[in-house]
């Protein structure tokens, strides 16, 4: 009887990586409908309202783009530090720091009307986000501490520092006890990009970011060092690379982007800081980066699909009444699928004969 196992590859096609990604979506559909059938709703109803609906108006193509500037800026930022093998999963505390940073600014110079206090924002929050993930960073290199968990934990601090502020120290003294800030004066956000929309000029930025990431990692020393201090880490030390370097590198651009983000909401959509700043783009991001192939083309397609799926969900919620936590099972369905997908970029299936090895030798030599 024959049997299999798993063997390393020794060379990859350029296609695997959009093949495992459209095996993950398959899968991710295929599940998908037996779970509208558990809640007792048609397949056909449910991926119209979900993947059809929001692409039908004008409103629902604007809340797509609307969400999905912050999956693409913190996604390519992630994206930098997963090839280098540097795991940030604390981009939803990052992008919390970055809106109470920008948020401070603007509170502070409520009123103002120079056109320098949204740039001063943007910078605010990009240290802001850099700072919370070189906590990491530092810890990492100093005592060897797990970024995964130090930065995941980050994130659960960050949440209560903004409830702390939004109920304390930053609450609008007029706002009735409701627990959020002053409404950010016309010159502390984004002005509109697409009229009769949400969508603001943030997006651009989420842009101009794929850009600088596709740079920096396909035609840059400083990202081919990074790639190969990720890939191959002995090779990379003898060869002078900084492994602490890299951390340092990968931590601070993932924390960059998250903070930049977290001013997109709140001088964006938001208008003013308040408690729920995100729907869980931080963590949403880490799917669309591997969902991308980790590549910065790829992540703007997986942003999107992404965007969609959360626009998807207020409209299956609304049309054929499945609850929110949908959104949030098909999210964990494409990421599970993913990985066991991903499991054969690496390996392939080997059949190995399960015979002694005196039988498959005869009965080789009777073939």
């Amino acid at each position: 009887m024959a049997r299999y196992r798993l063997e390393a590859r020794t060379e990859r096609s350029a296609a695997a990586p959009f093949l495992v990604t459209g095996m993950a979506i398959l899968l991710t559909l295929v599940a998908g409908s037996g779970l509208f059938l558990i809640y007792g709703k048609s397949p056909v109803a449910g991926f119209t309202a979900f993947f059809i609906e929001p692409l039908q108006s004008a409103y629902g193509i604007g809340e797509v783009l609307l969400k999905m500037g912050p999956l693409l800026l913190i996604a390519q930022g992630l994206a930098i530090g997963f090839r280098a093998r540097i795991w940030n999963i604390g981009a939803e505390g990052q992008l919390i720091l970055g809106a109470i940073a920008a948020s401070v600014l603007a509170i502070y110079f409520d009123g103002s009307t120079s056109w320098l206090l949204l740039p001063a924002m943007v910078v605010a929050a990009m240290l802001a986000g850099m700072a919370w993930a070189g906590i990491a960073a530092w810890l990492r290199n100093s005592f060897n501490a797990n970024e995964i968990l130090v930065t995941f934990m980050l994130s659960s601090i960050a949440l209560q520092l903004l409830y702390y502020l939004v109920t304390g120290p930053l609450r609008d003294p007029m706002g009735f006890n409701f627990p959020q800030s002053i409404t950010f004066s016309p010159a502390a956000t984004f002005p509109l990009l697409i009229e009769g929309t949400r969508v603001n000029v943030s997006l651009l930025l989420a842009f101009v970011a794929t850009v600088l990431a596709w740079i920096y990692m396909q035609r840059s020393l400083p990202g081919y060092k990074l790639v190969v201090g990720g890939l191959a880490p002995q090779a990379a030390l003898y060869a002078g690379f900084s492994d602490k370097r890299a951390v340092w590198v990968g931590l601070l651009i993932g924390g960059a982007a998250a903070g930049i983000a977290g001013v997109g909401e709140v001088a964006g959509p938001l208008g003013m800081l308040q408690r729920n700043i995100s729907p869980g783009y931080g963590y949403a991001a880490i799917i669309v980066a591997f969902l991308g192939g980790l590549h910065p083309i790829g992540i703007v397609f997986s942003s999107a699909l992404m965007a969609l799926i959360y626009v998807g969900g207020d409209f299956a919620r609304l049309s054929v009444g499945l609850p929110s936590a949908v959104t949030t099972i098909f999210q964990g369905l494409l990421l599970t699928f993913y990985l066991a997908s991903a499991l054969f970029l690496q390996y392939r299936l080997r059949r190995v004969d399960a015979r002694p090895p005196v039988q498959a030798a005869a009965a080789e030599g009777a073939g």
